[in-house]
């Protein structure tokens, strides 16, 4: 069976971790079942001239066409489709990352809200006990911040800031974000060749 991931992108600053990362889940063959928010949109825009529009389907139209080459499935959901999988621990994704995620979901995952879809599907995975993955893209932390991070990873959350190394000397801004997308890849159990790990003298594809 095809692992299922949830992926939601939020407003803050590296929308280039998610999109690549999405690529790399449909091109592992993993069912992956996509999540944004409005500021998300307003980030895809300023970041990547992406335009993200509001209904799910043009988007799952969009990143359809982009990787039709790719094995993996995407589905799409709005903030407000409550009856999708992802909204009931009856149905649950094998895991769910939120790339990137902003303070304001991080806070809002931290205290239960479930306000909204993405909200509600970090809930859900929290409470099953699958791997919820939170990418924070924010600089320097307050002490807010990391009082959230800390009760999130008590909970059982993996925090991983983009924080990429240079020890694989990378050439280009995508090697960075590869780098990146390869630690969240590992805390999936999904395999890849992004870069080549340390003490291998292999080289990545």
């Amino acid at each position: 069976m095809p692992k299922t991931v949830c992926l939601a992108f939020t407003g803050a600053s590296g929308l280039p971790y998610g999109v690549r990362l999405l690529e790399c889940l449909l091109a592992a063959g993993c069912r992956v079942q996509l999540l944004y928010s409005q500021a998300a949109q307003i980030v895809a825009k300023q970041e990547m001239a992406l335009d993200l529009p509001s209904r799910p389907q043009e988007v799952a139209a969009h990143f359809r066409s982009r990787h039709a080459g790719l094995p993996g499935s995407l589905e799409v959901y709005g903030r407000e489709e409550w009856f999708a999988p992802v909204a009931s621990g009856s149905n649950p994704p094998d895991a769910m990352v939120v790339c990137p995620c902003s303070m304001g979901t991080l806070a809002a995952i931290a205290q239960g809200l479930s306000d909204n879809l993405i909200e509600r599907a970090a809930d859900v995975v929290l409470k099953e006990r699958r791997t919820l993955v939170l990418v924070p893209r924010e600089a320097p932390f307050s002490t807010i911040h990391l009082e959230n991070m800390l009760r999130l990873s008590r909970a059982g959350a993996v925090i991983l800031p983009p924080s990429p190394g240079f020890y694989h000397h990378p050439q280009r801004i995508e090697d960075l974000v590869d780098f990146v997308v390869a630690r969240i890849l590992d805390q999936l159990a999904i395999p890849h060749t992004l870069m080549a790990r340390w003490g291998d003298a292999s080289e990545a594809n």
